[in-house]
């Protein structure tokens, strides 16, 4: 039971560690391989914002922001927002018999970009059709927004999942959603149609199962901001020929353009890192508790194995070892079954690991293959077993100092 009971305490700590550690190592791993080496927002933003306030002018600044840094190989402006969408089996409907109970427009995220501008930059992988026709943004016409609409979107699975539809189909889109069935086929008549022309796999950098993509202009013209005076995005993501100089062009285009906040890849891991490191402490107080009862437990035993065997302690000692050597044979029982333990620690945790990588990742929509919240490297499995040795020691302590101070002529006249 002190061996099980060890094991578990220590499953859960190396559990806890492999959890912080996998996020961290996938977090770095799909920073390094997005080719976004620089995030810009508007003036004062940071990362624990839930929205980017709009940054104007975004067309320009894809043209701007590498004439004012030549390191910068692309500069793509995304202006990220939420629509409605709305299928055509429910515009059928809305003009026709009655909406069937239940069915509704669906509520999705949306990206708006120009598709030129996203050299090096890692984008949602087509799974089917075309994407789009124009690498520019034929709408925003040079600032005028008298270009023709393309009318062109891409889904992603779980988007065109719940809409039911795939390429060639029709969708419509509007900023907010009817307030009940008698207002659907109003909001279709002011709705936009899109043509879909690819459904993509799903985008981690925007973790989310529903997920458009549009022209930044027409996705501008949906929800504000398309106009010579406004044309407002989100963010501009950088990508840079060589990103080794991160921080330097940082200062650059900070320098350059005031009204905006550049983060580096640095940045936007430290963040990551820091929101890892609170939960990886709450997690470590948990298994801190853990790691004190076992430790107690296995004291409480080991002292209890010394007065059961407090004659045999007395014949070894008669028989000539030492007051250390004594001690040494307790702390030595502790730290076996510590160590068995330990060998019941590491399958339990691997267990629990694959379990609950397995549920978050059926959780947490919009991750790429490969992405693991759990890993087990020499660093955890050398924590858990450094956790062990320390349990080992403390809970021997007291137990190895009782056996050395057994009175040996008492114990060996006793009955």
């Amino acid at each position: 039971m002190t061996v099980i009971g060890v094991g578990l305490s220590v499953a859960l700590v190396v559990l806890l560690l492999a959890l912080s550690s996998g996020i961290q190592t996938s977090a770095v791993s799909l920073a390094d391989a997005s080719g976004v080496d620089l995030l810009i927002a508007s003036a004062n933003t940071t990362f624990s914002q839930d929205t980017f306030p709009p940054i104007p002018q975004a067309h320009a600044l894809a043209r701007e922001i590498p004439a004012a840094d030549p390191n910068v190989a692309s500069a793509s402006p995304w202006l990220v927002s939420d629509l409605v969408f709305g299928n055509a089996s429910l515009w059928t409907a809305a003009n026709g018999s009655d909406i069937p109970a239940g069915w509704a427009p669906t509520g999705s995220g949306a990206v708006g970009w120009v598709p030129g501008d996203n050299a090096g930059i890692e984008t949602p992988t087509v799974y089917n059709g075309s994407g789009f026709t124009d690498p520019g943004d034929p709408h925003y016409a040079n600032g005028s927004y008298t270009g023709p609409l393309t009318g062109e979107i891409e889904l992603d699975q779980g988007l065109a999942g719940v809409l039911g539809v795939g390429v060639g189909a029709t969708v419509w889109a509007a900023a907010s959603a009817p307030t009940g069935p008698n207002a659907v086929a109003g909001w279709y008549a002011n709705a936009t149609p899109f043509h879909v022309v690819a459904v993509t796999g799903p985008f981690w950098l925007l973790p989310s199962a529903l997920l458009a993509f549009s022209y930044l202009s027409e996705l501008q013209q949906i929800v504000g901001g398309a106009s010579s005076t406004t044309d407002y995005g989100s963010l501009v993501l950088v990508h840079l020929t060589d990103p080794t100089l991160a921080s330097q062009d940082q200062d650059r285009i900070a320098a350059a353009f005031p009204d905006l906040t550049v983060f580096t890849l640095t940045d936007i891991l430290g963040a990551v890192q820091h929101v890892v490191n609170l939960y990886r402490t709450f997690g470590e107080l948990i298994g801190v508790i853990g790691v004190v009862v076992a430790a107690l437990f296995t004291t409480t035993v080991l002292q209890m194995s010394v007065d059961d065997r407090s004659r045999e302690l007395a014949v070894l000692r008669a028989l000539g070892h030492t007051r250390a050597r004594v001690g040494g044979l307790v702390v030595e029982e502790a730290l076996l079954l510590t160590g068995l333990g330990f060998a019941i620690a590491v399958p339990l945790a691997f267990g629990a690991a694959y379990a609950m990588n397995l549920f978050l990742t059926r959780l947490v929509a919009g991750l790429p293959a490969g992405f693991s919240f759990v890993s087990f490297d020499a660093t955890v499995l050398l924590s858990g077993l450094a956790l062990v040795v320390a349990i080992g020691l403390a809970a021997g302590v007291a137990p190895a100092a009782r056996a050395m101070q057994l009175p040996v002529a008492e114990e060996l006249r006793a009955p």
